[in-house]
């Protein structure tokens, strides 16, 4: 039989463009070649969509500086139509030539224009498959304030918060944020990897907080501090059924107040992931329950991480959910599944072979 071929898709406009590199560059290292056939599209931080090097070791960090998708290579063209497998290449000269037929796509794209639902809707158009969750649940988990929203629907417990569309706003609601409890967090309602998040002692902070928060977001929110250990779980779906991992904490040192964007990704030695989390099996239990719910609750496929609080008397309070994390070798993701017994390469083989099998049209 032939090999399956997986276009793997990276980069964007988005301001974790860099880390939606790096992760392509751990999901390139492990995809069997000969299982699969490798297209690698890079999307330019303009939009333009680039036959890119399927080398892992073009997409690493080097010297501290993140990769990015350069815009001078051929332009990649998808099906213009659904049932076209056919992907296309537009060369500098300007003819157009048959790059390869496509089963199935890997988003990587982190943040707006790729992990919200709009990368989602132009594949789902041409009834391409693809890993991980569909429009709906993308739109929802890259919405904090509508994930929690859904969330509460659904019977879990999250924290407080207040939604802001300006500093201004957050200046007529001064009274109604300052009832939330302190340390407080401010971060944008629509990014991840922990971009323009803060975390704050002092009200007198707030503003510089939400001016840095804006940067990422027209909309932003503040939410009130839980005194809480943060536990994580990573939730797989297989052709078996929902899988959820054992939960995972992160412990940063080196002067980090959380795990922050410098912790993720430039700063390895302050990160300590504990796995299985040292915790009572029954709170163990309700961490993976909140988990699996909330997965459930947005619709979610393929792949989430959910992160929560757990309190000193052993109550859980779900955080957010993220339908595409980090998926470096060295991030949560993985790791947790990995002190389950899944290795990484395993790991991205089977999300493939899931979306694989999974049927297009309506999700």
């Amino acid at each position: 039989m032939s090999r399956p071929t997986v276009a793997v898709l990276f980069g964007g406009r988005s301001t974790e463009h860099g880390v939606s590199c790096v992760t392509a560059q751990g999901v390139l290292d492990a995809i069997d070649r000969e299982a699969w056939n490798v297209v690698a599209v890079g999307i330019a931080p303009d939009g333009r969509w680039t036959l890119a090097s399927d080398n892992p070791e073009d997409w690493r960090i080097v010297d501290g500086v993140l990769p990015q998708v350069r815009d001078d290579g051929d332009t990649v063209l998808p099906p213009v139509r659904a049932g076209e497998r056919t992907w296309r290449v537009e060369r500098a000269g300007g003819q157009v030539e048959d790059l390869a037929e496509i089963d199935v796509a890997f988003p990587l794209l982190h943040g707006p224009w790729g992990e919200d639902g709009t990368l989602q809707g132009a594949l789902d158009l041409v009834d391409v498959r693809y890993v991980g969750a569909g429009v709906l649940a993308s739109a929802l988990g890259m919405d904090k304030q509508f994930s929690k929203i859904v969330f509460e629907a659904a019977g879990l417990p999250v924290a407080r918060t207040v939604v802001l569309r300006s500093i201004e706003e957050a200046r007529s609601r001064r009274a109604e944020i300052e009832a939330l409890s302190l340390p407080a967090f401010v971060k944008p309602s629509r990014a991840g990897s922990s971009m323009g998040v803060s975390r704050i002692a002092s009200w007198e902070a707030l503003d510089s907080a939400l001016a840095d928060a804006f940067k990422h977001d027209a909309k932003v929110l503040v939410e009130e501090g839980i005194p809480g250990r943060e536990v994580e779980c990573a939730v797989l779906e297989t052709p078996e059924g929902i899988r959820v991992s054992p939960p995972g904490e992160i412990v940063t040192a080196g002067g980090h107040d959380f795990y922050d964007y410098e912790a993720k990704y430039f700063d390895e030695e302050a990160v300590t992931l504990s796995c299985p989390v040292d915790l009572p099996q029954d709170v163990i239990g309700t961490i993976r329950d909140y988990a699996r719910r909330a997965f459930i609750a947005i619709g979610g496929e393929g792949i989430s991480r959910v992160d929560t609080f757990v309190l000193a008397d052993g109550s859980v309070i779900l955080n957010e959910i993220n339908t595409m994390p980090g998926f470096t070798p060295f991030s949560m993701y993985p790791r947790m599944w990995q002190a389950d017994g899944l290795e990484y390469p395993a790991l991205v083989d089977t999300l493939l072979r899931t979306a694989l099998d999974r049927p297009v049209g309506l999700r």
